[in-house]
């Protein structure tokens, strides 16, 4: 009976703390049957959107390790990628170089940007979240000026395409068609069918070896690795056998670069988790009085973790541009905070753990719902602007409902400690 008990309690336990992933998996399924829209055209979108999106919401992961919580300064970091995007523009260098030579302007600005948003969070700890947030709204004033009056003025600059006719301020809209667009997407791509079967290859490999480790070093088996074997199988078995899905498949391309890209990224995040630095990071974020007994430099690491998550936020928007061809000057950065951490939230991550798992899930989930929500209103509601108004009611309802619930559980972990 206790037993029985214990099983019910985790159930109930699992269910409470993935609510939010499970309602939205939920609502992607109706939505998916609703639109009506054909599997390729959601994957090949899905696909794009997770190349497009996925390098941000991964920067959103050490500040989170730190105990800092959820990062909305990543939008300095964004406005830093852009600044680097402009100069580069107007020095006319294109395709992959000057893609590098963003990446290599936007690194130090970033790192400049995250150390004194680093410092700014150490004077206000315990609040670093809404701290962040009017940072990025401050932070987005002083951008408007340097490109609405600096430029033209104090920083001389003639370039008609970049600059406004009166030759003061920089244009609303920077078209990157004969510059960055696509440097790093379109260098090597290959159908998704392809990719699934290396990825899911891979992954066969991955597991077959630890179970090989398991029984040369006479431990059991994780039954996790047996399941993830038989997964693979199965989406391999579905991939190649069933043809609609397999033709879906062939249709769309896959960036292999930027996903390698992204992928380095997920390793650096699980990789600094094991060394000196991660330690630091995790026990700061634990209890900032007991890293500090241990004569670990507090405010120092904190700053570490935001000027990572800040260059990393610039190179994240880099990526996110070229892929998109065009630059919003003055708004393209105003949403990467929300949506990216709309995406972590969805993908099961709290403000005080997050995992790369998390945010692939998330971004899957948000942006699945993003591609399918115009149709499956105009098919329901016959005004696909409801579907619009529904994606602006999730980012904002979803952060929402996360912070609450991160709230109430605390508030019940701590009349339980009493």
């Amino acid at each position: 009976m206790k037993e029985k008990l214990d099983v019910f309690s985790k159930i109930k336990a699992w269910l409470f703390n993935n609510m939010v992933t499970i309602l939205f998996v939920v609502l992607c399924a109706i939505g998916i049957k609703l639109s009506q829209q054909p599997i390729s055209f959601v994957l090949g979108e899905l696909v794009t959107r997770i190349s497009r999106n996925l390098f941000l919401v991964l920067s959103l992961i050490i500040p989170v390790l730190a105990g800092m919580g959820l990062n909305f300064g990543i939008v300095i970091g964004a406005m830093a990628g852009q600044i680097a995007i402009i100069a580069v523009t107007h020095w006319k260098v294109t395709g992959l170089a000057g893609f590098m030579l963003c990446v290599l302007l936007s690194t130090p600005i970033a790192i400049i940007f995250g150390y004194f948003t680093g410092k700014l969070l150490n004077k206000t700890k315990g609040q670093e979240m809404i701290a962040s947030m009017i940072l990025g709204l401050f932070a987005n004033g002083l951008y408007q000026l340097l490109f609405l009056f600096f430029v033209g003025t104090i920083i001389p600059m003639k370039n008609p395409v970049l600059v406004l006719s009166g030759g003061i301020g920089i244009k609303n809209t920077v078209d990157l068609n004969n510059g960055i667009k696509y440097a790093l997407d379109g260098i090597f791509e290959l159908d998704l069918l392809v990719t699934a079967l290396i990825l899911l290859g891979g992954v066969i490999l991955f597991n077959v070896i630890k179970i090989i480790m398991a029984k040369v070093k006479h431990i059991n088996i994780n039954v996790k690795y047996i399941f993830n074997i038989f997964l693979a199988i199965v989406v391999i078995a579905c991939s190649l056998f069933i043809p609609k899905f397999n033709m879906a498949l062939k249709f769309v391309n896959v960036p292999i670069i930027t996903l390698l890209v992204i992928g380095l990224v997920c390793l650096f995040n699980s990789f600094i988790v094991k060394t000196k630095l991660g330690q630091d990071l995790r026990t700061v974020g634990q209890d900032m009085h007991v890293a500090n007994a241990s004569g670990i430099k507090v405010n120092k690491t904190r700053i570490v973790a935001i000027i990572i998550s800040t260059v990393l936020a610039a190179w994240g928007q880099l990526i996110f541009l070229q892929n998109i061809g065009t630059l919003n000057t003055y708004g393209s950065h105003e949403q990467v905070g929300m949506f990216a951490i709309a995406a972590l939230l969805i993908g099961g991550a709290s403000v005080s753990k997050a995992t790369n798992g998390q945010a692939l899930l998330g971004i899957i989930l948000f942006h699945t719902l993003f591609i399918i929500s115009p149709m499956a209103g105009k098919n329901l509601f016959d005004n696909p602007q409801i579907g619009e108004y529904f994606r602006v009611f999730i980012v904002y309802g979803v952060i929402g409902v996360s912070l609450g619930m991160y709230a109430w559980k605390k508030s019940i972990e701590r009349k339980r400690a009493i």
